[in-house]
């Protein structure tokens, strides 16, 4: 069984973290992981900015960053894995949503699909839609189409 556990910093957690958590595990159901304890933490341009110049020397917001952690651990007789964290600026993915021409709950769920994908040890070396994990992650994003976080796909 998997566990998605989802944190906020600098924005207030939102009302609609639980359809977000389904939605990840939905993903996880899809590549077919099991025994994952999955971090997701929600923020702003500030702090997914201090975090992207940390850790990839870049003084500039992007809209997520993945944190591989890939440890095995037991916990309480059983094995989790534990993949890492993703973390997602909703600053960020307001503005490529509008750039995008695609709805905030759309933007949401590609990146979510996208955080797992690379916890997951895909990568991509451009944004070229046939890179193989991208591709892959909008085939997840199209069997997954009728699943929202939103009320009725809407915005946050």
């Amino acid at each position: 069984m998997n566990h998605v556990t989802v944190n906020a910093e600098e924005v207030v957690l939102p009302n609609w973290i639980d359809s977000m958590r389904g939605f990840a595990l939905k993903v996880l159901e899809e590549i077919k992981r099991d025994n994952w304890e999955l971090s997701i933490l929600l923020c702003g341009d500030k702090t997914i900015t201090a975090l992207n110049s940390q850790y990839r020397n870049k003084s500039e917001p992007t809209d997520i960053l993945s944190f591989n952690l890939g440890e095995t651990v037991k916990d309480s007789g059983k094995t989790v894995y534990l993949p890492g964290d993703i973390v997602i600026s909703l600053d960020t993915l307001r503005e490529n949503a509008r750039y995008f021409n695609a709805s905030e709950d759309e933007e949401l769920r590609r990146l979510l699909i996208h955080g797992i994908l690379h916890l997951d040890g895909m990568d991509h070396e451009t944004t070229d839609k046939e890179e193989p994990m991208l591709a892959f992650q909008e085939e997840i994003l199209n069997k997954l189409k009728n699943e929202h976080i939103f009320p009725c796909g809407g915005k946050m």
